[in-house]
């Protein structure tokens, strides 16, 4: 299960190098990051590095879940919200945003749902997954930490769709929405991270010779 999840760390990481590089190379790094979405680079030239790297951060998920599986007690709703966490970053993937160069599209609606179901399944899994053992402390209660930040980082997107009516300032204008998902993003990337610390301290030690004889 380490080498498991130090497959996972080892994704996730490459995944982070790949985003930092969108941010710091041209042609994508002249792009407004304060306002334009992470999803934005998979429109320009040097595309192939996000969806790269969104997939590397979805398998890695997946692989630190399931060594989580292995040694941690799940419950259910945590390995379905998990899951839906993994699918929801090949969902971005496969359906890729609106080009508003273009026009609004089928697949840019996928896209936003898909983007809205990982950015939420995966604080609400780290939550589920991180309840039963919180009294213990350690490596849960930091899962749980990333959780809860994560849902506090959403909370600006939920603010500004909820106060649209009575603002008349559409959604993605009233907050800097670039600047606020890769916030979010980050915090995302790191309770995953936490997750796989606790998939690695979590394992059941190996019985000693003594214990195995009596």
């Amino acid at each position: 299960m380490k080498a498991l999840a130090g497959l996972g760390v080892a994704c996730v990481l490459a995944s982070l190098g790949l985003f930092a590089s969108l941010h710091l190379l041209p042609p994508s790094a002249d792009l407004d990051w304060s306002r334009r979405t992470v999803s934005q680079y998979a429109l320009m030239p040097n595309g192939w590095a996000f969806d790269a790297a969104v997939l590397l951060l979805a398998a890695g998920s997946a692989a630190i879940l399931a060594a989580l599986r292995r040694t941690a007690r799940l419950t259910g709703g945590a390995v379905a919200a998990l899951a839906l966490w993994v699918a929801g970053l090949v969902g971005v993937v496969w359906f890729e945003k609106h080009d508003w160069q273009v026009g609004p599209s089928i697949s840019g609606d996928v896209h936003r749902v898909a983007s809205v179901v990982a950015f939420l399944s995966l604080p609400i899994g780290a939550l589920l997954a991180a309840r039963p053992d919180l009294r213990h402390g350690g490596p849960a209660r930091w899962v749980a930490i990333g959780g809860v930040i994560s849902l506090l980082c959403f909370l600006p997107i939920l603010w500004a769709v909820v106060s649209e009516p009575w603002t008349g300032v559409r959604w993605w204008r009233a907050i800097p929405l670039g600047g606020v998902e890769r916030l979010l993003g980050l915090a995302e990337v790191v309770t995953v991270l936490m997750l796989a610390r606790w998939a690695v301290e979590d394992q059941p030690k190996r019985p000693t010779l003594e214990t195995a004889v009596s």
